[in-house]
């Protein structure tokens, strides 16, 4: 399934579910079919992207003796930073025009 997110802002951003799911959870939002991210709610979800982003780095950066074989990532996927720009972009956009972020409407 693919999660369109859109604004009269901005160009809209279109995700996989599994990492449209992942971002929604870090905002706070329940991964539903449809939902909206307002205005005043866009401030709370950028820092807690570029927070969840900040984490993924500094864990990326940790010596690898710090992590359990588990933590250990060595598939090179793509980091958090490059699928939250596009969402970050549309979410600044919006806020800066004053027009809420929606999807599945």
């Amino acid at each position: 399934m693919l999660y369109k997110f859109k604004s009269q802002a901005a160009a809209e951003v279109i995700m996989l579910q599994p990492d449209a799911e992942t971002l929604l959870k870090i905002i706070g939002k329940s991964p539903a079919p449809q939902g909206i991210v307002t205005v005043d709610q866009v401030p709370a979800a950028v820092a807690a992207l570029h927070k969840a982003i900040e984490a993924q780095e500094a864990a990326a950066n940790a010596p690898a003796a710090d992590k359990s074989d588990d933590e250990t990532d060595t598939s090179g996927g793509v980091s958090l930073r490059s699928r939250a720009g596009p969402f970050i972009e549309l979410l600044e956009k919006s806020a800066a025009a004053g027009k809420d972020v929606v999807w599945g409407v």
